[in-house]
C-alpha cells in the first residue's frame, strides 16, 4: 500500500494549478528607461480561466494583495491554451519588477474589497507563478526632466529625479555640441511619515519617491534656443532637451492651458487612470512642434496627477509629460486631489474639502513641482508646508496669476492680500492681458452642488477684485468639461459693445477642467423638472462643451485669442476674442457659441506641423496609446462606475 504522505506529495507535483507547472518568462530582462516595454510570457496553465490575472509587482519583496498593478491573462489572444504573452511599457520606479500569475475563483469573490469603480480587486489566494526580477539599466542617467519659470525672466527651472540624490548638474549652452555653462542642484525628498494618511502612508500605496533635483539655468540670452542635459559623470547624462527662454521684448504671448489631466497606465490598478491624457499630451505636442523658436508654456490648473496616495502614479505622470514639460515650462496650480483631506488645517463647514487627496495633504506636490513665489501654508502635521499656492508672473502681454482654492482665500486672508496687491500693481501698458487660474469655478452650470457654498463665498471675496481689477479671463477646472461665460458679473451679462452700445470690461470666466479625468457631471438640470434629461443652457453661459481637450492662448498688445481645441481631431471648436480694453469682440453668441468648429490662424498654421509631429511623436505616449486599448480589452469584465470629482 502506497503511504498516504507519499500520495499527498505526488498529488501537488502533478497538480495542474501547482506553481510547479506554471512558468513565466520575461524579455527582456532588462529595460533602458521609462516607457520600454517589456513582453511577459506564460505557459502551463491548466484549465484557464477569464479571472487568472497577472500581477504588477516593484519592489519584488511587496506582499501579494501590493501590486502595482494587474492585467487579466484573458486578454492575451492565446490564453485558452494556457500560453500567452502580454507587453506592456513600464516606468522606472528605482526598483526592480517581478510578476506574479494567480487564479482567482468565482466563488472567493471578495465583494468587500473594491476599487475606485466598485469592481471587486483580483484575489491572492493561489499563486500560480513567479517570475524573475526585471531591471533597468543603470548609468542612464535621471528622468522625469520638467521646466519651469523662476522669478527672473533671464531664467529657467529644471527638476529631475534619481535613485540616490548624489550630486547632479544641469549643463547648458546655446548649441548641442557646446553646453558650456553648468549649475548644480538642490536635492530634497519626502518619507513615509510626511505623508499624512493612508493609503499615501500605507504598504499599499507609498513607494521610494526618489530625489528630486532641482537646478535652475541663469543669465539666459532672450528668446534664444538652449540646449541642456541632466545628471552627472557618476550616475550618467540624459540625453540633450532644448527649450526656448523668455523674451520680455516680445508682445507675443502663448500658451497651453487645461485643469485635470491625470495620467495613464497599461494595467489596472486601485484607481482609475485616465486614457485620454495621452491624447492631451499628443496635440499639444504637435504645436509645440509647430511654434518653432517661439516661447511658450503649459499651465495646468490643478488635479494634476490623480495619484491620491499610490505613490508611482506620480511616476506615470512625470513621465507621460516629459515630451512636452522637457520643452516648455510647465505651470500648476493645486486641487482637491493633491491637498484635500481631514486633517488639514484649512476646512470650514461650508467647503467640500474630504478626503481626495488620498493622505497625500500636499507633500508630492509641493516637493515636485518649484512654482515661482514664496506661498506656503502649514499642514497642521509634521509634513513640510504646502507650497506652490499662489503666484504670478509676466508673459509677453498677459500677466498670469495662479490662485488656491484649497486654502484660506477670503478677505484679510495672505491668499487674498497677495492677490489684491497683485492686481493692483499690474502695469496694463506692458501686459495689457491679465489671467487668473485657479481649480474650483467660480463660474459653472454642471451640477456641481457640493461647491454651491464655497462659490458663493468666490463671488463674494474674490469676484469683486476681478471686476475692479478688470482681470480679463478668470481660468478654472474641477469640472470636467469646457464652458465659456460671457463677460460677467455678479451673473449679469456686460455689453460687448458689439453695436456701439456703451460696454463694460467685465472678466470672461472659462471652465477647462476636460484634460483627461472622464467623470462627468451632469449640467444643471431645471429647477422644477429636476430629474428630466433637458438641461437648458442659462444666458450667461454662451458655449458648453463635453469632449475632452485643452485651450490654446495667443495674444499680441493688442488682442487675446483663447481656442477650445478638441482630442478626438486635434480642431478648433470655441473660440474667443478680447480686446487690450477688454471689449469681447467675438465668441459671444451666434454660430461660434452654438458649437460650430472655428478655424484660427494658429490652426491653420499647426497643420502644417500635423502630419510630421504625429509621426514622429513616438516613445513613451505612443507606446501607451497601444496597450491603453489592450488594457480596454482586459477590462471588459467591469463595469465603471463613475463617482469622482
Amino acid at each position: 500500500m502506497i503511504p498516504l504522505t507519499l500520495i499527498f506529495l505526488l498529488s501537488l507535483l502533478f497538480s495542474p494549478s501547482s506553481p510547479a507547472s506554471v512558468s513565466i518568462s520575461l524579455g527582456p530582462q532588462t529595460l533602458s528607461k521609462s516607457g520600454d516595454s517589456v513582453t511577459i510570457q506564460w505557459s502551463g496553465i491548466d484549465s484557464p480561466s477569464k479571472l487568472d490575472w497577472l500581477g504588477i509587482y516593484s519592489p519584488p519583496n511587496s506582499s501579494d494583495d501590493h501590486f502595482i498593478g494587474y492585467l487579466f491573462t484573458s486578454s492575451s489572444p492565446t490564453w485558452q491554451s494556457g500560453s500567452g504573452s502580454i507587453s506592456i511599457p513600464l516606468v522606472n520606479l528605482r526598483s526592480n519588477y517581478e510578476f506574479r500569475i494567480f487564479r482567482w475563483i468565482e466563488s472567493e469573490v471578495d465583494h468587500s474589497r473594491q476599487d475606485q469603480d466598485h469592481n471587486p480587486l483580483p484575489g491572492t489566494k493561489h499563486l500560480l507563478a513567479k517570475s524573475g526580477e526585471l531591471s533597468f539599466e543603470p548609468g542612464r542617467g535621471p528622468e522625469q526632466v520638467h521646466l519651469a519659470f523662476t522669478d527672473h525672466e533671464d531664467e529657467m527651472r529644471v527638476m529631475f529625479v534619481t535613485h540616490d540624490g548624489k550630486e547632479s548638474f544641469v549643463k547648458y549652452g546655446l548649441s548641442e555640441d557646446r553646453m558650456d555653462q553648468s549649475v548644480g542642484t538642490r536635492v530634497v525628498r519626502y518619507e513615509r511619515e510626511h505623508m499624512c494618511d493612508s493609503p499615501a502612508n500605507h504598504s499599499v500605496g507609498w513607494r521610494d519617491p526618489g530625489y528630486i533635483h532641482d537646478g535652475v539655468m541663469q543669465n539666459l540670452k532672450k528668446g534664444n534656443r538652449y540646449y541642456y542635459k541632466v545628471g552627472s559623470k557618476s550616475g550618467g547624462w540624459s540625453i540633450a532637451y532644448s527649450f526656448v527662454s523668455r523674451n520680455e521684448d516680445s508682445d507675443e504671448t502663448i500658451a497651453f492651458l487645461f485643469g485635470d489631466m491625470g495620467t495613464a497606465t497599461p494595467y489596472s490598478t486601485f484607481l482609475r487612470t485616465q486614457e485620454e491624457s495621452i491624447s492631451t499630451m499628443k496635440w499639444i505636442n504637435r504645436d509645440i512642434e509647430a511654434l518653432g523658436d517661439k516661447p511658450a508654456f503649459i499651465s495646468h490648473i490643478g488635479d494634476i496627477s490623480y495619484a491620491r496616495g499610490y505613490s508611482w502614479l506620480w511616476d506615470n505622470f512625470f513621465t507621460q509629460i516629459e515630451p512636452v514639460a522637457s520643452k516648455l515650462p510647465y505651470h500648476v496650480c493645486i486641487g482637491n486631489h493633491e491637498y484635500n483631506w481631514p486633517l488639514q488645517p484649512w476646512k470650514p463647514d461650508w467647503a467640500s474639502y474630504g478626503t481626495d487627496g488620498g493622505g497625500e495633504c500636499g507633500v508630492p506636490y509641493s516637493l515636485k513641482f518649484n512654482m515661482p513665489g514664496n506661498s506656503t501654508e502649514l499642514t497642521g502635521t509634521h509634513a513640510p508646508a504646502t507650497r506652490n499656492l499662489y503666484y504670478s508672473f509676466d508673459m509677453g502681454s498677459v500677466h498670469f496669476v495662479y490662485i488656491s482654492t484649497e486654502t484660506n482665500f477670503l478677505s484679510g486672508s495672505n491668499q487674498y492680500n497677495f492677490i489684491k496687491h497683485d492686481l493692483e500693481l499690474v502695469d496694463r501698458k506692458k501686459t495689457p492681458f491679465v489671467v487668473v487660474q485657479g481649480h474650483r469655478p467660480m463660474y459653472t452650470t454642471s451640477y456641481e452642488y457640493r461647491d454651491a457654498a464655497l462659490r458663493k463665498r468666490m463671488l463674494e471675496h474674490l469676484e469683486p477684485l476681478l471686476v475692479k481689477y478688470k482681470v480679463t479671463l478668470a481660468l478654472w477646472g474641477h469640472v470636467h468639461r469646457y464652458e465659456r461665460f460671457c463677460p460677467v458679473n455678479n451673473f449679469t451679462c456686460g455689453s460687448m459693445g458689439l453695436n456701439g452700445e456703451d460696454w463694460e470690461a467685465f472678466p470672461v470666466h472659462i471652465v477647462i477642467g476636460m484634460g483627461g479625468q472622464d467623470w462627468q457631471p451632469i449640467w444643471q438640470p431645471r429647477a422644477d423638472h429636476p430629474t428630466d434629461p433637458i438641461y437648458p443652457q442659462p444666458m450667461w453661459s454662451m458655449y458648453r462643451g463635453g469632449e475632452f481637450g485643452y485651450t490654446r492662448l495667443v495674444a499680441t498688445k493688442e488682442k487675446l485669442t483663447l481656442s477650445y481645441v478638441g482630442n478626438h481631431d486635434g480642431e478648433v471648436h470655441d473660440m474667443v476674442e478680447i480686446l487690450a480694453s477688454g471689449q469681447v469682440l467675438s465668441g459671444g453668441g451666434g454660430a461660434v457659441a452654438r458649437g460650430e468648429v472655428v478655424e484660427s490662424m494658429f490652426s491653420w498654421f499647426v497643420k502644417g506641423a500635423s502630419v510630421l509631429v504625429l509621426g514622429a511623436f513616438v516613445g513613451y505616449i505612443l507606446g501607451f496609446v497601444s496597450h491603453a486599448m489592450k488594457n480596454s480589452a482586459s477590462r471588459k469584465n467591469w463595469t465603471p462606475v463613475k463617482t469622482e470629482t
